[in-house]
């Protein structure tokens, strides 16, 4: 079998897949990622071959999130769906992923939630394709009523009918490791979050993609070793936004005084030596890896990521959100917050002063390591990922089905 996975150039996008794409590696199929030039060496890195398509010309995403910085809350964040991930990356990526489809032949293409070219690519070559989740809900009308021009484009780009790329969009089948406890049902801007009507005919299969791991590797030691750890992420794109690149020092100064250790990470676009004062019972990396901190941790400073937030959950480790520029975040943070695992502030820098009293209830009331511990025991009861391989064989066997 030959998958193709398909991404646009952000690690939280592409790290959802990665679970899958090793798993049908380790089961002998082969195995390419489709994803942004720029984006070779993560994918590289990850162990994958490349095949690299097209981004949108940097004049044009500095134009859009140019406006897009000057608009409310919401209605950014569906600037940022049908402008920049449903047209400008969506159409600079097209061209390639038709070529890629046709050369490199795949039986099934997997996508991540946002990466739209492969949508109307894999219908129009009539190749069955399924999408791995990157949030705790799925897209559904209301998502898909945001993007419809952007999808109406670019189906007429790969020589579609204007309707069918909201067509495979809402008739796409899902992976998600989200357990169930967690699902937001059908996402949602400026509306509640609601259950997935009874007339979804869409499939959804749950697995585990992450497991807690028993190592613990921190490092040189800082700080009063019988302090509990607290693990600070904020993702690897917030230090390149002007507006939220100070969550990070804010964030040193609000815990200088707590008997805590902090071990707080920035990502690749920003120096640690840019950071001054760092308080004695903190320390900075721009990397290190979650799953080696996570057993160590009695609390997650964070803004909701997917994959940080998904690592603490399956670790049992309580968490305290700051959403920051994604709708996303908040709703993965409402969620952990109604199962007990956690507590969501302010979005941003107006949270920051709350950090010390969430810290002092998430560390000194148990409750809320229980409640984690309870979402930890749901996502390691869900099948192994390697139990995708017979659905992903399934789907490419099945009838090939024109997308015109």
């Amino acid at each position: 079998m030959r998958v193709l996975f398909s991404t646009t150039g952000g690690t939280g996008h592409f790290g959802p897949l990665v679970p899958v794409a090793k798993a049908c590696a380790a089961a002998g199929e082969t195995v390419a990622v489709a994803a942004p030039s720029s984006f070779a060496e993560a994918v590289i890195g990850a162990g994958f071959e490349h095949l690299p398509f097209g981004a949108p010309p940097p004049e044009l995403i500095g134009e859009a999130f140019g406006r897009i910085q000057t608009l409310p809350f919401e209605e950014a964040n569906r600037a940022v769906l049908a402008e920049v991930f449903g047209r400008l990356d969506a159409q600079a990526a097209l061209p390639a992923l038709s070529k890629i489809i046709t050369d490199w032949r795949p039986d099934v293409v997997v996508r991540e939630t946002c990466e739209f070219g492969s949508l109307v690519a894999a219908g129009r070559a009539g190749i069955a394709q399924l999408e791995v989740a990157i949030g705790m809900g799925r897209i559904g009308p209301g998502l898909v009523g945001v993007l419809a021009a952007s999808l109406a484009e670019l189906s007429i780009m790969a020589g579609l009918p204007p309707v069918r790329g909201a067509e495979l969009l809402l008739q796409g089948d899902s992976f998600t490791s989200v357990p169930a406890s967690l699902d937001s049902g059908e996402l949602m801007l400026g509306k509640p979050q609601q259950e997935q009507p009874d007339a979804d005919r869409r499939r959804l299969w749950r697995f585990r993609t992450h497991t807690a791991s028993e190592e613990v590797t921190l490092p040189a030691p800082w700080g009063d070793p019988s302090h509990p750890l607290v693990y600070v992420s904020y993702g690897s794109v917030t230090a390149r936004q002007p507006q939220f690149a100070p969550m990070y020092q804010a964030t040193l100064d609000a815990l200088a005084d707590l008997p805590i250790r902090v071990l707080i990470t920035t990502g690749r676009d920003l120096d640690p030596a840019n950071l001054d004062p760092i308080p004695s019972n903190s320390h900075v990396e721009q990397w290190w890896s979650q799953e080696v901190v996570m057993g160590g941790s009695a609390a997650v400073i964070g803004h909701g990521g997917f994959g940080t937030t998904m690592t603490a959950l399956a670790a049992g480790v309580p968490q305290i959100f700051l959403p920051l520029f994604s709708f996303d975040q908040a709703i993965n943070a409402e969620r952990v917050a109604a199962v007990n695992a956690g507590i969501q502030l302010p979005s941003g820098l107006a949270g920051v002063p709350d950090l010390p009293a969430a810290l002092g209830r998430v560390l000194d009331d148990p409750a809320f390591t229980e409640g984690a511990r309870a979402v930890a025991a749901e996502i390691a009861g869900l099948p192994a990922i390697t139990e995708c391989l017979p659905i992903l064989q399934q789907l490419a066997d099945g009838p090939s089905v024109s997308g015109s």
